[in-house]
């Protein structure tokens, strides 16, 4: 190792934030021998239960265990983990249709609890002596100038200042660091925030008496309902978080209307009747848990110059409709641990090549997931649309090494960026409708002649595209 980066080492890096992205961080740069001090506002959520309210767990697939793997805690990330093969999808009269996330056997996702996962990586990156975390204290405001950031202690009601040689900023959709980069105006910084006329609730379903599931444990459950949706996925416990995504003001029901028990029975007994038996407790978790909005945000530039960078949810907050914002976030650590091998000392080479390789990927799976919110809620009980995922589950059965699906180009293909996934599964999609609806195929066609039209079409599509200017 040569003196330069021996030096490097002894640089603290100050991160903002302790939740999924920045404890995965901190873990991989206290291995790569830097001295990391983080701050969290809430308290340690490994001493006290702080999931009310928000998503308790997620969807893990192969880009996030991609970087569970660049840390060595493969392994012990599994023991959490609750394979589901595909969605469940429930009708109005309480029928059932199990479509696989893929044709291949070894490709599934996991839902896994927030809580648990968190805890692990706090856990990890505090056995390295170089690496501290520190609890209930809120970041006020970043000077990115002089590279500090401004901390109240929510016990000793104090405020303080620390400083770093650089600092990273991953403290989710509120971000403080975001916050002073749009305040301060010192340079042009690019700012957009949209929301979802949608907002969503955390509901449950408990286990049985035994401790067993009430329903299908490995599967994403979807009740779609064309404007509105319900979905639940399981946790190690027997229980299920639901979710129900639903119009503030829309239709004949919504959040706003939704005001007493006896119309959320109602609205329930109506659209999703067999959810309603599993959920003796609805009316009670309806009214305890918060209606939180659902939203997008995108931003540029995410550093200044050597001093600070945004990252994880700070930088691109996405909705939860692809199941990638944990994944795309644990994705920053892995691409910007790639872009420190090659840059090592360097911050201002380092930030801009980081953000200059994965902007284009974070912007594209924000795109995907507003698609696939359209998509869940509504062109998955569609008869067109349950043709193209038979089609396309017997390719990727028939064909594995030829065929991916845009979901599993996005879901299973860690190595291709999420750009390349988005444009390439959009034309494909568009190639297999396109065929289908004039009846150029048909699901009893042979699968090679389909293969070889979906393979011709989807190029002349992305060909299309290119020249259009829009890839």
């Amino acid at each position: 190792m040569t003196k330069n980066k021996m030096s490097n080492k002894q640089q603290n890096i100050l991160i903002i934030g302790a939740g999924l992205c920045g404890s995965l961080l901190a873990l991989r740069l206290g291995q790569r021998g830097y001295n990391v001090t983080v701050y969290e506002m809430r308290p340690d959520l490994r001493k006290t239960d702080i999931s009310a309210g928000r998503s308790i767990n997620l969807a893990f697939s192969d880009r996030g265990n991609k970087a569970m793997k660049l840390v060595g805690v493969e392994d012990k990330v599994k023991d959490l983990c609750i394979p589901m093969n595909g969605r469940m999808l429930h009708d109005k009269e309480g029928n059932t249709f199990l479509s696989n996330y893929s044709g291949r056997e070894h490709e599934y996702i996991n839902s896994i609890s927030r809580g648990e996962l968190n805890g692990l990586l706090l856990t990890e990156a505090e056995k390295y002596e170089n690496v501290s975390i520190h609890f209930n204290k809120k970041c006020k405001s970043v000077d990115f100038e002089k590279t500090t950031a401004l901390f109240k202690d929510y016990h000793t009601k104090e405020e303080f200042i620390e400083d770093a040689d650089c600092i990273i900023a991953t403290d989710g959709a509120g971000s403080a660091l975001r916050r002073s980069y749009y305040l301060e105006r010192k340079f042009l910084f690019s700012f957009s925030q949209d929301y979802l006329t949608h907002g969503y609730k955390e509901l449950s379903i408990l286990p049985t008496e035994t401790g067993d599931y009430k329903t299908y444990k490995n599967a994403l459950h979807i009740w779609p309902r064309g404007d509105f949706m319900v979905i639940a996925l399981p946790n190690l416990d027997g229980s299920f978080t639901v979710t129900l995504f639903l119009s503030y003001t829309e239709g004949e029901y919504n959040f706003n209307n939704l005001t007493t028990p006896e119309i959320v029975t109602e609205f329930f007994q109506k659209e999703f009747p067999d959810a309603l038996e599993l959920m003796p407790n609805l009316v009670e978790d309806f009214f305890e848990n918060t209606t939180a909005p659902l939203g997008t945000v995108k931003c540029s530039p995410w550093h200044y110059k050597g001093n600070t960078l945004l990252m994880g949810d700070s930088a691109h907050a996405i909705v939860p409709f692809y199941g990638q914002g944990m994944n795309a976030s644990f994705e920053d650590v892995v691409e910007f641990d790639a872009v420190l091998d090659q840059h090592e000392g360097d911050w201002e080479t380092i930030f801009t090549a980081y953000e200059k390789t994965r902007k284009k990927d974070t912007d594209a799976i924000a795109d995907l997931a507003i698609d696939n919110f359209h998509e869940m809620k509504d062109h998955v009980g569609q008869a067109i649309f349950q043709e193209k995922r038979k089609i396309e589950m017997a390719l990727e059965k028939e064909f594995p090494e030829d065929y991916s699906s845009k979901y599993s180009l996005v879901t299973f293909n860690e190595d291709i960026g999420y750009r390349e996934a988005m444009l390439r599964g959009r034309a494909q999609d568009k190639a297999i409708l396109n065929m289908l609806s004039d009846g150029i195929i048909s699901t009893s066609d042979d699968l090679k002649d389909i293969l070889d039209k979906v393979k011709t079409e989807t190029e002349a599509i992305l060909e299309d595209d290119k020249i259009a200017g829009l890839h």
